[in-house]
């Protein structure tokens, strides 16, 4: 799973993301195509990013507290806007599992085992990513919210995986270790969900369902 990420955003930096023209969309959702272009940008810049974080102890703080932020609020977005009783349940898991997460750095900080301030809110990147989930269509929005928690996901096990075995604070690294199983575990169900219902869907919403551009790029690593 930690190789998928670059293949990922290589795939769909070449336009693989792109929607299909024929893509149903509900009225007012004409810049659709340029939110979807944005999260995958977004998707590339988080790479860079969470490889700095699996050596440099403050920017894999920062990344990691951001991180949580956006998985809660996306997820709880998700709460309000799914139908799909699978995607509820993945977005609770991911809710729980991202809060104790959340909660054990702020401990390691208000103990001074780890270094602070903690940020106090998320980056404009995250911003970019949770407006574009708000303004996804209700055909597109589990689409959006998986496709989006297969990136984040990646990203994140990238700098948790990476710190937890170059980093240079050992509590931090610890958390890292005991963090990342969990990520690993929130990716493989996104991943899964996004291939096997009708979220993930190219030809529009109601079609059979098709892998989309972020299953076609893990599939091609896997093979």
């Amino acid at each position: 799973m930690k190789t998928i990420l670059p293949h990922i955003v290589a795939a769909c930096l070449v336009g693989a993301c792109q929607p299909a023209a024929d893509e149903q969309r509900a009225a007012g959702q004409t810049n659709e195509v340029v939110n979807v272009a944005q999260d995958v940008a977004g998707a590339a810049t988080g790479v860079s990013t969470a490889a700095a974080s699996a050596i440099n102890t403050p920017t894999f703080i920062r990344d990691a507290a951001i991180g949580g932020m956006y998985e809660i609020q996306s997820s709880k977005l998700a709460l309000t806007r799914s139908k799909n009783p699978d995607v509820r349940a993945a977005a609770n898991m991911i809710i729980a599992d991202h809060t104790a997460a959340d909660e054990k750095l702020k401990a390691l900080v208000a103990s001074g085992k780890a270094p602070g301030p903690l940020p106090t809110g998320m980056d404009e990147r995250r911003k970019g990513m949770l407006d574009n989930l708000t303004g996804a269509s209700a055909n597109d929005f589990d689409d959006r919210y998986l496709d989006q928690q297969t990136m984040a996901h990646h990203e994140a096990l990238l700098a948790f995986n990476g710190y937890a075995q170059a980093g240079d604070n050992q509590d931090l690294k610890a958390f890292a270790a005991a963090t990342a199983p969990k990520l690993e575990m929130h990716a493989q169900m996104v991943t899964k969900l996004d291939r096997s219902t009708t979220a993930d869907d190219e030809a529009g919403h109601g079609a059979a369902a098709q892998p989309n551009a972020v299953g076609k790029a893990a599939d091609a690593v896997k093979r």
